[in-house]
């Protein structure tokens, strides 16, 4: 096919991909023709009779599977934010097509042997300390992927790779149909009491664009509780849509969540470890099992007891209307009436200062303008991935271009859950790529004509994955495996964590939070009020999220040759002796819609976003209390860690900043958890 648009490096600025030549046929061949041209290149570095150097072996690896990156990077973006059945159909053959070529490579003895080689002899090259980075940083990789096992071992490694991968895809799209199917369907308007005319407007579009004309659908966000449940005044519709949401592919995605765990053990046994979580921190910044348990541990009983006070005041509430059966569907409802009775506080009311074009320009590009002098201009004439995608072009203080930024911020049905950030071009000087990023959201979609009115948590969900995006823009790196974001997974949501505090710094607030109609800043008495009800809820938000994290690690400390049979008795006994068993308070995620754990990488790495938060919460002081102009400490922190990638371990990034070790106070004061 010579006119496939992978075959060829993009002209397009930034080598932004071609959307608008690229259609479903192109896939299947670029991807088998990436895969056989990296193992040409790989056989051409085996085949050489020099022997093994830096140059000739290191470096030549990094040059191998360009191609297979550029339509990777293409593949995976449709795939998670514009399916359909063609590419769902692709992935669920390519998945262990991919990992089986991912094995050719990190098992081919031949090339292990070079790189052993020149490791063996490391000392003696004289590298720099990126090179000699990326050098340990290959040589731990291929030992990890299993190079140095015996032939049995190792065959039985791809067995259970590929089997992982191909559950991996059937996992996925079990949720995505899981999550078209349990759509709350509503009759009538009245039945969505408590929502706004813009929210009940944009559920009987999303009706009509999803086969119910004349009906009022509330879709399912992937995580557990639903952002409607704080609203809607109907119990039983609140009950209704918690169900749908906690129940959800549960039948499907048990079985394949359990076996996944149980293949994540017999592997990571074969790597000596008594566990998959073992396997995985081994790696991290954490460092061990015991680490990780050990300040989960810490937070549980400090956490427990904050929800539990937060609980009595919401049942009280509750009997006030008549409610003596108070259930996790009435959580959110009356944290919002309590928020309101005791703060004078009213989510909702603080939606119209809330205006995406709003916060993104005057909130969150402001903000990096603020810290790192950025400057931003929106690239119509730049196609992307979907219609509602956007393309910004990023400029240097000094007007030098930086990288471009895409941004998808709406739901549609065909879209996976949540919100992330990935690089469709990851920066290295090897190729002399520039950066290009995306951030994808799923902000419900108002009706036309509408103006999108933010939650305060999809405020804070802008301005955290745009932490992310700046860890890809400001990668300033030789070689590609150590470029951007590929940092420990319980490091990489420190930057994006770090970046929250922009949305509530003064200035940035000031800036951007002005009613949509008039213009009028936020009043300075509920910027007040705010402030005050700061650490309400944190008890019970915190134990959602500590059930969640214990659930992942109760399934990925399971040891070898242990099968769960049901997933929902497991989730039960795993929450009871984690100390977390409150029926009013679910996980964030429970197992069947666990996409971070069974789709997307962080098996046995959900504890990062606490983990990543004592970081986190420890330089947001360092911040505010280092006696520098933001500016220079913005600058600081993306010299000495954003841009660094992973040439440097992760904490000694940490510590070329704020200058000494990390601090959990913070972290605590916080969170409330200090007694």
């Amino acid at each position: 096919m010579t006119d496939n648009p992978f075959f060829a490096p993009s002209q397009l600025p930034y080598a932004l991909p071609p959307f608008a030549e690229i259609r479903a046929e192109h896939y299947r061949p670029a991807l088998e023709a990436g895969m056989a041209e990296q193992l040409a290149e790989i056989a051409r570095i085996t085949a050489n009779p020099e022997p093994a150097g830096f140059e000739n072996t290191m470096v030549a690896l990094e040059r191998t599977g360009e191609l297979l990156r550029r339509v990777l990077a293409v593949f995976e973006i449709k795939t998670s934010a514009d399916t359909d059945p063609v590419l769902q159909e692709l992935d669920t053959e390519f998945k262990p097509r991919l990992a089986a070529h991912r094995d050719a490579v990190h098992l081919d003895r031949a090339l292990f042997a070079r790189i052993d080689a020149v490791h063996a002899e490391r000392a003696g090259l004289e590298l720099d300390a990126e090179s000699l980075r990326l050098l340990e940083r290959h040589h731990d990789r291929f030992v990890r992927a299993g190079a140095q096992l015996p032939e049995a071992d190792q065959q039985r490694l791809r067995e259970l790779n590929a089997e992982l991968a191909a559950a991996t895809a059937a996992f996925g799209q079990n949720l995505y149909a899981a999550n078209a199917a349990g759509a709350l369907v509503l009759e009538r308007a009245e039945e969505l009491a408590g929502l706004s005319e813009e929210a009940i407007a944009a559920a009987a579009d999303n009706g009509r664009a999803l086969g119910h004309e004349g009906k009022y659908v509330l879709s399912l966000l992937n995580f557990t509780e639903q952002p409607a449940l704080a609203q809607l005044t109907d119990r039983e519709v609140r009950r209704r849509l918690l169900a749908a949401s906690v129940d959800r592919a549960l039948a499907t995605n048990g079985p394949v969540a359990a076996r996944m765990a149980a293949l994540r053990a017999e592997r990571a046994a074969l790597f000596g470890h008594p566990s998959h979580a073992s396997y995985v921190v081994a790696d991290e910044t954490a460092g061990s099992v015991a680490a990780v348990t050990e300040l989960l541990e810490r937070l549980v009983p400090p956490a427990v007891a904050n929800a539990e006070r937060e609980l009595d005041r919401l049942r009280a509430a509750a009997v006030a209307d008549g409610v003596t059966d108070f259930g996790p569907h009435d959580l959110a409802f009356y944290a919002e009436r309590v928020r309101l009775a005791e703060y004078d506080l009213d989510s909702a009311a603080l939606r119209p200062y809330y205006e995406l074009e709003r916060v993104l320009h005057d909130g969150v590009f402001h903000a990096a303008g603020l810290v790192y002098g950025l400057s931003f201009t929106e690239r119509p004439d730049l196609v992307g991935y979907h219609p509602d995608t956007r393309v910004f072009e990023v400029f240097e203080q000094d007007g030098t271009p930086l990288g471009l930024f895409l941004a998808d911020f709406f739901a549609r049905p065909s879209k996976r859950g949540g919100a992330w950030m990935d690089e469709l071009v990851m920066q290295n000087d090897l190729f002399g790529h520039r950066p290009v990023v995306h951030n994808n959201l799923n902000i419900t979609k108002p009706a036309p004509g509408s103006p999108v009115l933010l939650s305060s948590d999809e405020v804070r969900t802008l301005f955290h994955e745009f932490g992310h995006a700046l860890h890809g823009l400001f990668s300033a790196v030789r070689y590609p495996l150590l470029a951007s974001t590929q940092v420990p997974r319980d490091f990489v949501e420190f930057p994006s964590q770090v970046n929250e505090m922009w949305a509530n710094w003064p200035e940035v607030r000031a800036n951007y939070a002005r009613h949509h109609e008039t213009g009028e800043p936020l009043p300075a008495e509920l910027v007040e009020r705010l402030a005050a009800a700061q650490q309400f809820g944190e008890g019970y938000r915190t134990v959602s999220y500590l059930a969640a994290t214990l659930l992942d690690w109760a399934w990925h400390t399971l040891p070898a040759g242990e099968l769960v049979e049901d997933a929902g008795a497991f989730e039960a006994v795993a929450l009871e002796r984690a100390g977390l068993a409150l029926t009013a308070v679910p996980p964030r995620y429970r197992t069947a819609y666990f996409s971070h754990l069974f789709s997307h990488g962080y098996s046995a790495g959900y504890y990062a976003y606490i983990w990543s938060e004592v970081l986190d919460a420890d330089t947001v002081e360092w911040f505010r209390g280092n006696g520098r102009p933001v500016r220079e400490s913005g600058e600081l922190f993306r010299r000495e860690l954003l841009s660094r990638g992973s040439t440097v371990p992760a904490l000694a990034a940490f510590r070329a900043v704020v200058g000494r070790e990390p601090d959990t106070a913070p972290l605590l004061a916080r969170r409330g958890l200090t007694g």
